[in-house]
């Protein structure tokens, strides 16, 4: 089992509000929808745990005593993990007017004393209007319809208001806008591992920037959610991304509190002969599962990985909760972001490859540089249509002078072009720079894309280019799919080229494409010999070969 928590454990124990928050769940509230619809609710150990430590709370004598430790807080657990419902369940005791969840002072034994929150406003997130009744906002009416409590809500379709109208929680699908969590106490995204659009990024990071507006009530986020996909560019990963890098000491947050379970990513889930390993699937989903195996279909879920047609890594992400790349992906997202290296600088005037690709209108265009001596890649430019813009268009002017800039501050060998769109542009610069320097690549030759898609694809496995960790160019790469051709390679392996995942996806790959040509025209450079070091026998010095 792996477990990643941020922070990790604490040998001496904050105070905390849990024991009587998990008191006021298993007293008040019931299961939602399900099997145990209106059961008394119960606690497992592990959200118990869970719920101990998100309402931790700074001790007597500090600065901030008795205000919340985690301001941000992230779940990630396994599919069927009655994740919407333990939200749903937090939400109710943020929501009520008796529930413990504010510090209150503490008592004679030094024990945070609990109430309840003034005038609170609970925004529920779904990522789409369908499912924003289905998620946590569905289920916490359901709880409150159900329980003992329901007599002090008016219960609504699309709100949730406390009796005397001092309060509500609110269902907010897809497009929450800043005035939305404006009074925001509390608030939750549910299942952001599917939050991929740009406006639901937009949204998520307006509805973080409201929680400070409610200092007194101490306002705090909840995300739930299964393991991202990598490269989709979720709010998940972004999360998870940052709380590596809170755990790796490069962002200073003791406001965030981060937990993930899954299976050891060591173990195999094949035998020697490469056959499914039944037992260790078995093994695997029950580490993965934690408490929640006493209650799970295990056989039922082990059954899907025996299927021969399933999608294996869905299979691992949602029931194992690993970070597995979607197979229909043309990259290894975690390999190409283990490459990224912001802090490199190449000089101005170094040799360098560079690629273009993009439409005009309802899409977007993408300048990418590679250094030739080092294999260093780097987002020169992107423009992308603005979310929620239904007419617009590339400013060609700025292409142009970025375009001008690159060329006048680097000595460019090659520029390789796709330049349906852009044919005029492509052959002005070819007149200004030089028809050998800037040529066509028409990206739309199936066997030759393949083959470049293919050096690009190697380079990123075998770590023989780095670049600049640039999110967007990191965003593009990650959305790109692999497409099959019939054809083979000449080791009989089959090639594939890339693609959108439908043609009005707002999810780009111009980038990726562009860094495709971009390492295309820095191969065909080294093949040449351009911008090559070789060593001499005569003496122990680089040579450069131009």
């Amino acid at each position: 089992m792996t477990v990643q928590c941020v922070p990790p454990l604490d040998t001496e124990p904050w105070p905390t509000l849990g024991p009587q928050v998990c008191e006021f769940i298993e007293t008040y509230l019931v299961f939602g929808p399900g099997d145990l619809r209106g059961e008394p609710a119960r606690l497992d150990a592990e959200k118990r745990a869970l719920i101990y430590r998100m309402y931790e709370v700074y001790p007597q004598g500090h600065e901030w005593e008795g205000r919340r430790r985690f301001k941000r807080v992230a779940i990630s657990l396994r599919k069927g993990s009655a994740k919407t419902e333990f939200a749903a369940w937090i939400a109710a005791c943020e929501l009520h007017p008796d529930g413990p969840v504010r510090c209150d002072g503490f008592d004679a034994h030094g024990d945070p004393v609990g109430v309840g929150v003034v005038d609170p406003y609970i925004p529920m997130i779904a990522y789409t209007e369908e499912q924003s009744d289905e998620l946590a906002y569905g289920a916490l009416r359901v709880i409150l319809m159900y329980s003992q409590l329901s007599g002090d809500f008016d219960i609504g379709l699309e709100r949730i208001m406390r009796i005397g109208g001092d309060g509500k929680a609110v269902s907010l699908a897809g497009t929450p806008n800043a005035r939305d969590g404006a009074r925001t106490t509390f608030q939750h995204f549910d299942e952001t591992h599917r939050f991929t659009l740009p406006k639901l990024q937009q949204a998520h990071r307006t509805m973080l920037a409201n929680v400070p507006k409610r200092y007194m009530s101490d306002a705090w986020s909840l995300e739930t959610t299964t393991a991202p996909a990598p490269g989709e560019g979720s709010v998940a990963e972004a999360t998870w991304d940052y709380a590596r890098q809170v755990e790796g000491g490069k962002v200073s947050d003791s406001r965030l509190f981060f937990f993930h379970r899954q299976d050891d990513e060591a173990t195999r889930l094949e035998d020697d002969a490469g056959e499914l390993d039944l037992a260790a699937v078995r093994r695997a989903v029950l580490e993965a599962s934690g408490p929640v195996a006493e209650w799970s279909d295990i056989d039922g879920i082990i059954e899907q990985f025996r299927d021969p047609t399933a999608d294996r890594s869905y299979l691992e992400r949602v029931w194992l909760n690993r970070l597995v790349r979607a197979s229909e992906r043309a990259f290894d997202v975690l390999r190409w972001k283990a490459l990224g290296d912001p802090e490199r600088q190449i000089a101005e005037g170094e040799l360098i490859m560079l690629g273009f690709d993009g439409a005009r209108y309802h899409d977007a265009t993408a300048l990418v540089a590679t250094h030739v001596v080092t294999g260093h890649q780097w987002l020169v430019g992107l423009w992308e249509q603005p979310y929620g813009q239904a007419e617009w268009e590339v400013p060609a002017d700025e292409v142009d002078a970025a375009v001008a800039d690159i060329f006048g501050r680097y000595e460019v060998w090659r520029m390789y072009c796709d330049p349906p769109y852009w044919e005029s542009y492509v052959a002005a610069w070819a007149g200004q720079f030089g028809e050998k320097r800037v040529m066509e690549w028409w990206t739309r030759r199936p066997v030759p894309m393949a083959y470049a898609i293919k050096a690009y694809h190697n380079a990123i496995i075998a770590g023989e280019l780095s670049h600049d960790a640039n999110p967007h160019l990191t965003r593009h790469v990650g959305n790109a799919c692999r497409r099959y051709l019939t054809q083979r390679d000449d080791q009989g392996q089959p090639l594939w080229t890339m693609y959108k995942e439908r043609q009005e996806s707002p999810h780009k790959i111009d980038g990726a494409m562009a860094g495709v040509l971009s390492w295309e025209a820095r191969s065909d450079a080294v093949t040449a010999g351009v911008g090559v070091r070789k060593r001499s026998v005569y003496e122990d010095r680089g040579l450069m070969v131009v």
